[in-house]
């Protein structure tokens, strides 16, 4: 069985980048395959690797995962960043749906022709229905649950970092979600993660939107 964590997806952040984001915080090293061809998806179908014709696809203890949930799942669980207990997890799972929910948002802008309705929607529901629930729940809390690091927490530094990125004054009414961002990104594994020429990927661009709907062969929708 391989000791290579291996992951397959575009070259770009996309659903992949919170696996990444999890990765890096749990210290653990990992290769990426990067799909740049119709060809190389294709193979992938062909030699049974994707469960549902999707990316993206985690080789990892000598299992090809797909599905986002469930490869986030399986590394929280592995490096215990999912709670201490049953309702934890719980409570961690409600977090992460509600963070994925709004980062796909976000994670379509670049198939869009036109992205400014799109903006003012996220914007308006990360004001109104996002923050304000992380902002209470860190009240008086370094951490979502349990008092402990969970992939919540991973996942919530990773998507209000994507929102500053399009609304840079957008925390200035969460101040516990500021001081929650300043203690994370100071986690010796984050604070490398955010540096230049890490594995983090860029916020993407026409040539990542271009290869991915050659690749998957779609137009303007998100994969």
């Amino acid at each position: 069985m391989s000791g290579k964590v291996i992951l397959h997806y575009f070259n770009g952040r996309g659903r992949m980048e919170s696996i990444r984001w999890l990765l890096t915080v749990a210290g653990v090293e990992f290769e990426e395959q990067c799909i740049t061809t119709r060809e190389q998806y294709e193979k992938l179908l062909s030699d049974g690797s994707l469960m549902f014709q999707q990316v993206p696809l985690v080789e990892i203890d000598g299992m090809k995962l797909v599905q986002t949930k469930a490869i986030i799942s399986y590394i929280a669980e592995k490096y215990n960043l999912y709670g201490k207990d049953l309702k934890d997890r719980a409570m961690i799972n409600m977090y992460l749906n509600g963070l994925m929910d709004h980062m796909k948002m976000i994670m379509i802008l670049p198939f869009l022709s036109d992205v400014k309705p799109k903006l003012d929607n996220i914007q308006s529901k990360a004001k109104e229905r996002y923050l304000p629930v992380f902002e209470k729940a860190l009240a008086g809390h370094v951490y979502l649950v349990g008092g402990e690091l969970s992939c919540a927490d991973v996942l919530l530094l990773e998507c209000t970092l994507m929102l500053e990125e399009r609304f840079p004054a957008i925390l200035a009414d969460f101040p516990n979600i500021q001081s929650f961002q300043g203690r994370m990104t100071q986690i010796p594994s984050i604070a490398k993660f955010l540096q230049p020429g890490s594995k983090r990927k860029p916020p993407p661009d026409e040539v990542y939107a271009k290869t991915v709907m050659e690749v998957l062969q779609f137009t303007l929708s998100f994969p």
